[in-house]
């Protein structure tokens, strides 16, 4: 068990590998590219939207109820946007990338597989890696990056919105304390963070969809497993980056 997990890992790290060196070869395949940025962004944008509005409102009421107690107040606009951009924003992009267009790209990929299209490429010398999978990793990354801007805004408004309206905040006391504690490389990591947790949405998607057991009901099961792995990746990486930041990048004023 430990022998076959191990196994299934190294070929993990080694399709990611062949995506990296794939990206540089000519041609590109921007036609392919297009299509999955679009397919991936038609199916995350909404929800995305929609799912980032009580996010902030809850971050909001939990910090404004935390800072209540403690007498700062005037800090709630600030702690509570850090949360959003920071950690709530990259893994709320991240979930859907996973669980919406990255089980699509694998059930894709999983179809073609049975259906013996990529042997049939390898025969005629095209790599499916470059003609399927760099394009759907490359999408996913994109719109995950893109995705990570309308998400923090949407949830900073919304924290706005719960703040000031229902919790008696001070709309001046909610930005002022925002400049005093947010800084730019805020917004660095967590634009990096959804590039990465894009490239590891698709690349899951794409390894589990590459090797599907068992027919239409592997591919099934294949998808299943891509975004139960996926999230599992997500948030080990996510507590990786965070601490990696905090130690890297001082508080700001200290």
């Amino acid at each position: 068990m430990i022998t076959g997990a191990l196994r299934q890992t190294g070929r993990l790290f080694a399709l990611a590998a062949e995506v990296g060196r794939a990206v540089f070869r000519r041609p590109f395949q921007f036609r392919e590219f297009v299509e999955q940025f679009w397919f991936v962004a038609s199916v995350t944008i909404l929800p995305a939207a929609l799912v980032s509005i009580p996010f902030g409102a809850v971050i909001a009421l939990q910090v404004g109820s935390l800072t209540e107690q403690l007498g700062a107040q005037s800090f709630t606009g600030g702690a509570s946007v850090l949360a959003v951009v920071q950690q709530a924003s990259p893994l709320i992009v991240a979930l859907l990338i996973a669980g919406a267009g990255g089980s699509a790209i694998c059930a894709d990929l999983g179809s073609r597989k049975i259906r013996e299209e990529l042997d049939a490429m390898e025969v005629m010398g095209v790599s499916p890696v470059q003609r399927l999978v760099v394009p759907r990793v490359l999408a996913a990354m994109g719109v995950a990056v893109l995705l990570n801007g309308l998400v923090s805004v949407v949830g900073i408004l919304g924290g706005y919105f719960f703040n000031v309206v229902m919790q008696g905040g001070t709309p001046g006391a909610y930005l002022s304390s925002f400049s005093a504690l947010a800084q730019l490389p805020d917004l660095y990591i967590s634009e990096l963070k959804a590039l990465v947790f894009g490239f590891i949405a698709g690349i899951v998607a794409a390894y589990r969809g590459l090797n599907p057991r068992g027919g239409p009901k592997g591919v099934g099961d294949a998808v299943n497993q891509s975004v139960v792995i996926t999230f599992l990746l997500l948030f080990f990486v996510n507590m990786v980056m965070t601490a990696v930041y905090l130690r890297i990048v001082p508080p700001k004023g200290g």
